[in-house]
Protein backbone atom coordinates (compact mmCIF):
# COMPACT_ATOMS: atom_id res chain seq x y z
CA UNK A 1 0.00 0.00 0.00
CA UNK A 2 1.46 4.01 -0.94
CA UNK A 3 1.16 6.85 1.59
CA UNK A 4 1.27 9.88 0.53
CA UNK A 5 0.50 13.51 2.82
CA UNK A 6 -3.41 14.45 2.67
CA UNK A 7 -5.75 17.01 4.15
CA UNK A 8 -8.79 17.35 5.07
CA UNK A 9 -9.66 20.81 5.96
CA UNK A 10 -7.84 24.53 5.63
CA UNK A 11 -5.17 25.48 8.19
CA UNK A 12 -1.64 25.21 9.78
CA UNK A 13 0.90 22.48 9.33
CA UNK A 14 -0.77 20.57 11.65
CA UNK A 15 -3.64 19.36 9.22
CA UNK A 16 -1.32 17.17 6.97
CA UNK A 17 -1.77 13.31 7.68
CA UNK A 18 -0.01 10.60 6.47
CA UNK A 19 -2.46 8.35 5.08
CA UNK A 20 -2.64 5.04 3.05
CA UNK A 21 -3.73 5.83 -0.69
CA UNK A 22 -4.35 3.80 -3.70
CA UNK A 23 -2.34 4.67 -6.64
CA UNK A 24 -4.40 3.41 -9.95
CA UNK A 25 -2.36 1.82 -13.06
CA UNK A 26 -1.97 4.62 -15.59
CA UNK A 27 -4.61 5.20 -18.26
CA UNK A 28 -3.98 5.98 -21.82
CA UNK A 29 -1.17 9.09 -21.99
CA UNK A 30 -0.25 8.64 -18.35
CA UNK A 31 2.64 7.17 -16.38
CA UNK A 32 3.08 4.96 -13.12
CA UNK A 33 6.17 7.24 -11.21
CA UNK A 34 8.00 6.07 -7.90
CA UNK A 35 9.29 9.16 -6.17
CA UNK A 36 12.96 8.83 -4.86
CA UNK A 37 12.98 13.10 -3.62
CA UNK A 38 9.58 15.32 -3.22
CA UNK A 39 10.17 19.23 -3.61
CA UNK A 40 8.76 21.46 -1.30
CA UNK A 41 7.28 24.96 -2.17
CA UNK A 42 5.87 28.11 -0.74
CA UNK A 43 2.97 27.43 -2.98
CA UNK A 44 2.66 24.39 -1.26
CA UNK A 45 1.46 26.68 1.73
CA UNK A 46 -0.70 28.12 -0.09
CA UNK A 47 -2.79 25.51 -1.06
CA UNK A 48 -2.83 24.16 2.51
CA UNK A 49 -4.02 27.50 4.02
CA UNK A 50 -6.74 28.06 1.18
CA UNK A 51 -5.04 31.27 -0.43
CA UNK A 52 -5.00 29.35 -3.45
CA UNK A 53 -8.43 27.10 -3.19
CA UNK A 54 -8.77 22.42 -3.84
CA UNK A 55 -11.24 20.59 -3.19
CA UNK A 56 -10.80 18.73 -0.54
CA UNK A 57 -9.80 16.05 1.11
CA UNK A 58 -6.78 16.75 -1.12
CA UNK A 59 -3.20 15.72 -1.77
CA UNK A 60 -0.57 18.59 -1.61
CA UNK A 61 2.59 19.08 -3.64
CA UNK A 62 4.21 20.03 -7.49
CA UNK A 63 7.62 18.83 -7.39
CA UNK A 64 9.09 15.13 -7.85
CA UNK A 65 11.35 13.15 -9.24
CA UNK A 66 11.45 9.33 -9.52
CA UNK A 67 11.66 6.25 -11.83
CA UNK A 68 8.95 5.28 -13.98
CA UNK A 69 6.78 2.18 -13.48
CA UNK A 70 4.62 1.89 -15.75
CA UNK A 71 2.96 3.71 -18.66
CA UNK A 72 0.02 3.47 -20.08
CA UNK A 73 -1.47 3.28 -23.69
CA UNK A 74 -0.17 5.76 -26.29
CA UNK A 75 2.68 6.76 -24.05
CA UNK A 76 5.74 7.99 -26.37
CA UNK A 77 7.04 10.88 -23.81
CA UNK A 78 8.50 8.51 -21.40
CA UNK A 79 9.32 4.80 -20.56
CA UNK A 80 9.72 2.06 -17.93
CA UNK A 81 12.61 2.69 -16.37
CA UNK A 82 13.65 6.06 -17.09
CA UNK A 83 14.46 9.08 -14.29
CA UNK A 84 12.11 11.83 -14.99
CA UNK A 85 10.58 14.86 -12.55
CA UNK A 86 7.93 17.14 -12.69
CA UNK A 87 7.08 20.76 -11.41
CA UNK A 88 3.08 21.03 -12.38
CA UNK A 89 -0.59 20.64 -11.37
CA UNK A 90 -2.60 18.67 -10.21
CA UNK A 91 -1.22 18.78 -6.85
CA UNK A 92 -0.11 15.33 -5.07
CA UNK A 93 3.62 15.15 -5.25
CA UNK A 94 4.27 14.62 -1.41
CA UNK A 95 3.53 11.02 -2.12
CA UNK A 96 5.54 7.24 -2.57
CA UNK A 97 3.80 7.11 -5.85
CA UNK A 98 1.75 8.76 -8.09
CA UNK A 99 0.04 8.51 -11.66
CA UNK A 100 0.48 11.61 -13.97
CA UNK A 101 -0.03 12.90 -17.44
CA UNK A 102 3.12 11.73 -19.22
CA UNK A 103 3.92 15.07 -20.71
CA UNK A 104 4.30 16.59 -17.99
CA UNK A 105 7.42 14.59 -17.13
CA UNK A 106 10.82 15.51 -18.05
CA UNK A 107 13.65 13.10 -18.45
CA UNK A 108 16.68 13.79 -16.62
CA UNK A 109 19.93 13.95 -18.14
CA UNK A 110 22.74 12.24 -16.65
CA UNK A 111 24.28 15.10 -15.16
CA UNK A 112 21.44 15.95 -12.69
CA UNK A 113 20.81 13.70 -9.75
CA UNK A 114 17.00 12.96 -8.44
CA UNK A 115 17.75 15.27 -5.46
CA UNK A 116 19.17 18.23 -7.70
CA UNK A 117 15.70 18.00 -9.80
CA UNK A 118 13.42 17.40 -7.08
CA UNK A 119 14.83 20.52 -5.50
CA UNK A 120 15.78 23.13 -8.78
CA UNK A 121 12.81 22.13 -11.00
CA UNK A 122 10.16 23.77 -9.90
CA UNK A 123 12.42 26.88 -8.50
CA UNK A 124 15.00 26.44 -11.58
CA UNK A 125 12.13 26.55 -14.21
CA UNK A 126 10.33 29.65 -12.86
CA UNK A 127 13.87 31.58 -12.74
CA UNK A 128 13.85 30.54 -16.58
CA UNK A 129 10.83 32.21 -17.30
CA UNK A 130 11.36 35.22 -15.17
CA UNK A 131 14.85 35.61 -16.39
CA UNK A 132 14.40 34.81 -19.79
CA UNK A 133 11.20 34.84 -20.83
CA UNK A 134 9.08 37.77 -18.25
CA UNK A 135 11.57 39.96 -18.42
CA UNK A 136 14.33 39.14 -20.75
CA UNK A 137 17.52 40.27 -18.68
CA UNK A 138 21.10 40.61 -20.11
CA UNK A 139 24.33 42.52 -19.86
CA UNK A 140 23.40 46.11 -18.54
CA UNK A 141 20.66 45.19 -16.47
CA UNK A 142 19.87 46.10 -12.75
CA UNK A 143 17.83 44.18 -10.96
CA UNK A 144 16.25 43.07 -7.89
CA UNK A 145 15.22 40.03 -6.29
CA UNK A 146 12.97 40.12 -3.02
CA UNK A 147 14.08 36.42 -1.14
CA UNK A 148 17.32 36.20 -2.46
CA UNK A 149 18.46 33.67 0.15
CA UNK A 150 15.50 31.46 -0.40
CA UNK A 151 14.28 28.78 -3.12
CA UNK A 152 13.86 30.82 -6.14
CA UNK A 153 15.97 33.60 -5.58
CA UNK A 154 19.18 31.77 -4.84
CA UNK A 155 18.86 29.95 -8.65
CA UNK A 156 17.72 33.58 -9.75
CA UNK A 157 20.68 35.67 -8.43
CA UNK A 158 22.80 33.34 -9.63
CA UNK A 159 21.52 33.28 -13.10
CA UNK A 160 20.89 36.51 -13.61
CA UNK A 161 24.79 37.13 -12.36
CA UNK A 162 25.51 34.48 -15.32
CA UNK A 163 23.59 36.44 -17.73
CA UNK A 164 25.57 39.87 -17.34
CA UNK A 165 23.14 41.92 -14.96
CA UNK A 166 24.31 43.94 -11.89
CA UNK A 167 21.95 41.55 -8.76
CA UNK A 168 20.68 43.66 -5.53
CA UNK A 169 19.18 41.09 -3.16
CA UNK A 170 16.63 41.88 -0.31
CA UNK A 171 17.14 39.10 2.82
CA UNK A 172 16.09 38.91 5.93
CA UNK A 173 18.98 38.59 7.94
CA UNK A 174 22.60 38.79 8.07
CA UNK A 175 23.48 35.76 7.68
CA UNK A 176 21.22 35.48 4.56
CA UNK A 177 22.81 38.28 3.31
CA UNK A 178 26.47 36.14 3.24
CA UNK A 179 24.98 33.74 1.59
CA UNK A 180 23.09 35.52 -1.24
CA UNK A 181 26.32 37.42 -1.95
CA UNK A 182 28.23 34.10 -1.95
CA UNK A 183 25.15 33.16 -4.74
CA UNK A 184 25.05 35.77 -7.03
CA UNK A 185 24.20 39.35 -5.88
CA UNK A 186 26.35 42.00 -6.20
CA UNK A 187 24.59 44.21 -3.25
CA UNK A 188 22.55 42.90 -1.00
CA UNK A 189 20.08 44.62 1.05
CA UNK A 190 19.21 43.50 4.83
CA UNK A 191 15.28 44.27 4.98
CA UNK A 192 14.63 46.83 8.10
CA UNK A 193 18.11 47.48 8.69
CA UNK A 194 18.53 49.94 5.99
CA UNK A 195 16.41 52.24 3.83
CA UNK A 196 15.80 49.57 0.87
CA UNK A 197 14.65 52.57 -1.98
CA UNK A 198 17.11 54.80 -0.97
CA UNK A 199 19.80 51.98 -1.16
CA UNK A 200 18.35 51.08 -4.11
CA UNK A 201 19.16 54.34 -6.00
CA UNK A 202 22.44 55.06 -4.00
CA UNK A 203 23.42 51.65 -5.98
CA UNK A 204 21.96 52.57 -9.48
CA UNK A 205 23.14 56.31 -9.78
CA UNK A 206 19.44 57.47 -9.02
CA UNK A 207 17.94 55.80 -11.89
CA UNK A 208 16.52 52.81 -10.06
CA UNK A 209 16.40 49.00 -11.24
CA UNK A 210 15.37 47.66 -14.80
CA UNK A 211 12.80 44.78 -13.30
CA UNK A 212 11.77 43.73 -9.61
CA UNK A 213 11.16 40.22 -9.23
CA UNK A 214 8.53 40.15 -6.00
CA UNK A 215 7.91 36.85 -4.49
CA UNK A 216 6.66 38.23 -0.84
CA UNK A 217 3.52 40.43 -1.61
CA UNK A 218 1.96 42.49 0.17
CA UNK A 219 4.81 43.88 2.70
CA UNK A 220 7.07 44.55 -0.08
CA UNK A 221 4.63 46.18 -2.82
CA UNK A 222 5.53 49.86 -2.16
CA UNK A 223 8.95 49.83 -1.89
CA UNK A 224 9.23 47.62 -4.77
CA UNK A 225 7.52 50.23 -7.19
CA UNK A 226 9.38 52.63 -5.36
CA UNK A 227 12.44 50.72 -6.69
CA UNK A 228 11.64 50.96 -10.18
CA UNK A 229 13.39 53.00 -12.86
CA UNK A 230 11.36 54.69 -15.59
CA UNK A 231 9.42 52.19 -17.32
CA UNK A 232 10.50 49.34 -15.39
CA UNK A 233 8.77 46.23 -15.02
CA UNK A 234 7.33 44.92 -11.51
CA UNK A 235 6.98 41.38 -11.57
CA UNK A 236 4.93 39.97 -8.69
CA UNK A 237 5.05 36.44 -8.65
CA UNK A 238 4.48 35.77 -4.68
CA UNK A 239 2.31 36.50 -1.79
CA UNK A 240 4.23 35.62 0.99
CA UNK A 241 3.31 38.16 3.60
CA UNK A 242 -0.12 38.29 1.98
CA UNK A 243 -1.51 39.40 -1.28
CA UNK A 244 -0.95 42.70 -2.72
CA UNK A 245 -3.74 44.92 -2.43
CA UNK A 246 -6.20 46.42 -4.83
CA UNK A 247 -4.36 48.78 -6.94
CA UNK A 248 -4.72 52.05 -9.32
CA UNK A 249 -3.72 51.75 -12.80
CA UNK A 250 -2.97 55.53 -12.33
CA UNK A 251 -0.14 54.28 -9.69
CA UNK A 252 1.66 52.96 -12.25
CA UNK A 253 1.54 56.13 -14.82
CA UNK A 254 2.75 58.20 -11.97
CA UNK A 255 5.33 56.26 -10.71
CA UNK A 256 7.20 55.99 -13.88
CA UNK A 257 5.28 54.38 -16.69
CA UNK A 258 5.83 50.99 -15.02
CA UNK A 259 4.60 47.80 -16.52
CA UNK A 260 3.45 45.04 -13.68
CA UNK A 261 2.80 41.09 -14.71
CA UNK A 262 1.50 38.34 -12.16
CA UNK A 263 2.76 35.29 -14.06
CA UNK A 264 3.09 31.69 -12.94
CA UNK A 265 4.93 28.65 -14.17
CA UNK A 266 1.94 27.13 -15.58
CA UNK A 267 1.45 29.84 -18.32
CA UNK A 268 5.01 30.04 -19.40
CA UNK A 269 5.25 25.87 -19.44
CA UNK A 270 1.89 25.02 -21.12
CA UNK A 271 2.48 22.98 -24.03
CA UNK A 272 4.98 20.12 -23.88
CA UNK A 273 7.89 22.09 -26.26
CA UNK A 274 7.64 25.49 -23.97
CA UNK A 275 8.27 22.61 -21.01
CA UNK A 276 11.39 20.90 -22.55
CA UNK A 277 12.59 24.13 -23.59
CA UNK A 278 12.32 25.64 -19.98
CA UNK A 279 13.79 22.87 -18.50
CA UNK A 280 16.52 21.84 -21.12
CA UNK A 281 17.64 26.06 -20.43
CA UNK A 282 17.88 25.06 -16.71
CA UNK A 283 19.95 21.87 -17.10
CA UNK A 284 22.42 23.73 -19.07
CA UNK A 285 23.08 25.85 -15.98
CA UNK A 286 23.26 23.13 -13.81
CA UNK A 287 25.52 20.90 -15.63
CA UNK A 288 27.68 23.22 -16.54
CA UNK A 289 28.05 24.65 -12.91
CA UNK A 290 27.12 28.15 -13.71
CA UNK A 291 24.19 27.43 -11.15
CA UNK A 292 24.33 25.52 -7.94
CA UNK A 293 21.68 24.41 -6.36
CA UNK A 294 21.51 24.28 -2.12
CA UNK A 295 19.53 21.71 -0.45
CA UNK A 296 18.87 23.32 2.69
CA UNK A 297 17.24 20.43 4.93
CA UNK A 298 15.84 16.85 3.85
CA UNK A 299 13.04 15.28 6.13
CA UNK A 300 10.96 12.22 5.87
CA UNK A 301 8.27 12.54 3.79
CA UNK A 302 5.65 11.66 6.50
CA UNK A 303 7.43 14.91 8.57
CA UNK A 304 6.04 17.09 5.96
CA UNK A 305 4.60 19.13 8.74
CA UNK A 306 7.30 19.78 9.85
CA UNK A 307 9.10 21.31 6.84
CA UNK A 308 5.89 23.44 6.55
CA UNK A 309 6.56 24.97 9.61
CA UNK A 310 10.36 25.54 8.72
CA UNK A 311 9.46 27.17 5.38
CA UNK A 312 6.76 29.58 7.04
CA UNK A 313 9.09 30.63 9.82
CA UNK A 314 11.70 31.73 6.95
CA UNK A 315 14.11 29.48 9.00
CA UNK A 316 15.53 28.29 5.75
CA UNK A 317 18.13 29.16 3.13
CA UNK A 318 17.39 27.22 -0.08
CA UNK A 319 15.52 24.01 -1.34
CA UNK A 320 13.75 21.79 1.38
CA UNK A 321 13.21 18.18 -0.06
CA UNK A 322 11.39 15.29 1.59
CA UNK A 323 12.47 11.79 1.22
CA UNK A 324 9.47 8.58 0.67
Amino acid sequence: MTHAIRFHAIGGPEVLRWERVVVPAPGPGEALVRHTAVGVNFIDTYHRTGLYPLALPSGLGMEAAGVVEAVGEGVAEVEVGQRVAYACLPVGAYAEARTIRADRLVPLPPGVDDRTAAAALLKGMTAQYLLRSTFRVGPGHAVLVHAAAGGVGLLACQWARHLGATVIGVVSSEAKAELALANGCHHVVVAGHEDLVARVRELTGGEGVHVVYDSVGKDTWDASLDCLRRRGMMVSFGNASGPVPPIQPLVLSRKGSLYLTRPTLMDYTATRRELLECAGELFEVLESGAVRVRIHATYPLAAAASAHRDLESRRTAGSLLLLP
